[in-house]
């Protein structure tokens, strides 16, 4: 394995995306032409599945280390009604493109950390964007909450609205690292509002841990899990922490490189963790995410209906994401386009009746096809090319590209197949890169892309 991680652990992609943002035609991208591709999208699946909300709450009251999203630093609660305010002007906005009422089926709050904001104007946030929408019967509502100030009635008043799943972040109980990464939440924080969601009746309920932090040992690791397991979160996301600090105003400072664990002890961790929640009854799902049988994750994933865009996994699919807010990203499966990042800009925009992008990337044939593929690697991890809407003109580069993975036995191919064997797992975003022809054409000019390892 050591020498399968020196020989892997290269600058890769995560794919939430294909293409990925920095091959997006920015140059060639227009208003007009992500306008269009939204109408098309709606117009073919509002009706048979709806439509996904992600809504990007970019307040945090403190800077935590380890981050990298886009978020802005205040302990001032008054900008709370202004931001929603702008929020749902642009969703008006969107509705204004619309030929009928939205029908949403899934809805995510991100951050930032969206119980920053009071339990009441979060109603008022929900309930405007349910004021021009139908809800689909079999929605997914989800946000993310922080242990240390999600109260019980932040939870009540989601629930009431309509809520089953949450997910906090939980990243390590080392007092250590947490202090490395300016992320201090003790133990009894999590195991309230883990209870107080069962209690009220969500039906998931998530955990994100991290390994590869700062200061973090496999003895960090074992007591982090053996906490986890004490509290049996129904979805877990293990993530390896993407050290990307060239990536400007990210906040990823506070310690050095050397307090980084090295890839072969990362990936120690990392097998510990699966190892010990395998043990526990969990299914590991695509990659870095594990579940409960009993979770709505799990199920999607074995009856082949996972999904996955800029929300991460998601139990279903809506061929339309729209994101709202400072720095969201919309996903038309025709078109990518993202919102400027400044709150001031943005709310600026807003105001004079303007969608507030500032670039994106129109899918042509090919990306559409590789992005399929992609997909269906990180979803299922397998793929094919044997109907002719799945083949490509590169393909017999792709092959060569597999053909080393395929000798290190990291996938299995035939004439029209690939299938991610276990051995291969832990590089799945190798293998999606095989498949990646604008990787192969022009490498970014400059470093984006956090360590596949």
């Amino acid at each position: 394995m050591s020498n399968l991680i020196q020989k892997y652990n290269v600058q890769g992609p995560r794919y939430t995306s294909y293409p990925t943002v920095p091959y997006w035609d920015v140059n060639t991208f227009s208003g007009k032409a992500w306008k269009e591709s939204v109408k098309r999208s709606f117009e073919e699946s509002n009706d048979k599945e709806g439509i996904s909300l992600y809504i990007h709450l970019p307040y945090c009251e403190s800077m935590c280390t380890f981050c990298g999203c886009h978020k802005r630093i205040t302990k001032r609660h008054e900008v709370e009604i202004p931001y929603i305010k702008s929020v749902l002007r642009e969703w008006q906005l969107y509705c204004d493109l619309f030929s009928s009422k939205p029908k949403i089926k899934e809805l995510h709050l991100g951050g930032g950390t969206p119980t920053f904001f009071s339990p009441e104007h979060l109603g008022v946030l929900i309930k405007g964007l349910f004021r021009n929408a139908e809800i689909d019967k079999n929605c997914e509502f989800s946000f993310e909450g922080h242990p240390n100030n999600t109260t019980r009635e932040h939870l009540q008043t989601l629930y009431d609205l309509g809520f089953r799943r949450v997910s906090y972040g939980v990243q390590d109980y080392s007092l250590k690292v947490q202090k490395a990464i300016s992320r201090v939440q003790p133990f009894e924080n999590v195991k309230k509002v883990t209870e107080w969601s069962r209690e009220i009746g969500y039906t998931s309920v998530g955990h994100d841990l991290i390994f590869g932090l700062p200061h973090q040992r496999i003895e960090d690791i074992e007591e982090t899990m053996a906490r986890t397991l004490e509290l049996l979160p129904d979805r877990l996301a293990f993530y390896s922490y993407a050290h990307v600090p060239w990536m400007k105003g990210n906040g990823q400072r506070g310690f050095r490189d050397e307090d980084l664990p090295s890839p072969e002890a990362k990936r120690m961790q990392y097998e510990y963790g699966k190892k010990r929640l395998t043990e526990a009854g969990y299914f590991e799902i695509g990659m870095d995410h594990f579940a409960l049988q009993s979770d709505g994750l799990y199920k999607s994933f074995t009856e082949k209906r996972m999904h996955r865009n800029f929300m991460g996994y998601t139990a279903s699919k809506t061929q339309l994401m729209i994101g709202l807010g400072a720095s969201s990203i919309s996903d038309s499966w025709y078109g990518f386009a993202q919102n400027v990042k400044s709150i001031e800009e943005y709310q600026h925009l807003i105001e004079n009746g303007i969608i507030p992008i500032y670039r994106g990337h129109i899918l042509n044939r090919e990306d559409l096809v590789i992005r399929r593929h992609i997909l269906n690697l990180m979803c299922r991890l397998e793929t094919s090319w044997e109907e002719d809407y799945m083949k490509f003109d590169e393909l017999d580069l792709v092959l060569d590209h597999l053909e080393e993975m395929k000798l290190d036995v990291l996938v299995d191919t035939n004439d029209a197949t690939l299938r991610v064997t276990e051995a291969g797992r832990p590089f799945i975003r190798n293998v999606c890169m095989a498949f990646d022809l604008l990787l192969h054409r022009k490498a970014p000019e400059k470093r984006v892309f956090s360590m596949t390892i």
